[in-house]
């Protein structure tokens, strides 16, 4: 295929990367002045989306997607796809599709789970929302940038898998780190504690997978004083974006909106910025109840 790639940042840079290797014509766009290997550069989205059988975006935020849709979606050729994917608000991937549709575009929004290491080793999960022909032909790239791809329905879609799914992430990773901190707090050895909640009820991704306690379970940024695998401050985003989705869509979140909270103040107030979202556990042990 023919594909434009606009926005090629840590993520986006090693996902063009990918479909170039795997023998795709990749023309691609980014306002920082970078260089991709077997990625021509063009300067300007449009440019980059001329002519381009689908076009994949991996922008910031809702507002820059719609700036941009603005700009490429009058130049892209009828039966194309925009693949969007950025991770947004439900909202603006919607608005984005209906555009797209209008000019007789195909659209998937697409935002992914498996943050820079999967972007660069093509094995991230793409969750979709789109017509079932919009998302066969985003597919087999999806099948190149990574391991799965789950069309989750029409547009916007993918957009609320992923918000729910981080809404869920950010509550327990806090849960786990409480409990931790509580554990230590008892006397109780954080090894013991693992052996018990990752073999019992309290079992979960946050706990087996990433634990945040340094030396405990499987490597995790906490081995590496907290260093992003997942940055604290794009965890305050997708729970600020769950937020404005429970608010748009009437629903009650209790725990999402005290998680957004919670790292909101992490973020901005604590010294959070830069580092894991793990890093709560820290930042739990620093502090007592009053």
């Amino acid at each position: 295929m023919k594909i434009g790639f606009i926005g090629l940042g840590n993520m986006g840079g090693p996902m063009a990367a990918n479909l170039a290797k795997a023998g795709h014509v990749v023309t691609g766009f980014d306002m920082a002045n970078v260089t991709i290997d077997g990625v021509t550069m063009a300067p300007s989205g449009a440019e980059a989306a001329m002519g381009a059988d689908v076009v994949i975006t991996m922008l910031p935020n809702g507002a820059i997607l719609r700036a941009v849709a603005n700009d490429i979606i009058p130049v892209m050729t009828k039966g194309a796809a925009l693949v969007d994917c950025s991770t947004v608000d439900v909202d603006s991937a919607r608005a984005v599709a209906d555009q797209a549709s209008t000019a007789g575009l195909l659209s998937v929004d697409a935002p992914v789970s498996g943050g820079v290491g999967g972007a660069a080793g093509g094995t991230l999960t793409f969750m979709a929302g789109g017509s079932a022909e919009a998302f066969a032909k985003a597919d087999p790239l999806f099948d190149i940038m990574g391991q799965k791809a789950v069309h989750c329905g029409e547009a916007g879609a993918g957009q609320a898998a992923k918000i729910c799914n981080n809404m869920i992430l950010g509550v327990t990773m806090i849960a786990t780190c409480e409990a931790f901190s509580l554990a230590d707090k008892l006397g109780l050895d954080r090894q013991k504690m693992f052996d018990v909640v990752s073999t019992s009820s309290g079992y979960s991704w946050t706990m087996n997978a990433y634990c945040p306690a340094p030396g405990v379970g499987p490597q995790s940024p906490a081995d590496n004083d907290y260093q992003p695998g997942f940055a604290s401050e794009l965890m305050l985003k997708d729970l600020r974006l769950s937020q404005q989705a429970a608010q748009s869509a009437d629903a009650d979140t209790p725990m999402g909106e005290a998680a957004a909270a919670l790292y909101e103040q992490f973020v901005e107030n604590e010294g959070g910025l830069g580092t894991d979202f793990s890093a709560m556990l820290p930042r739990f042990e620093k502090r007592s109840r009053s």
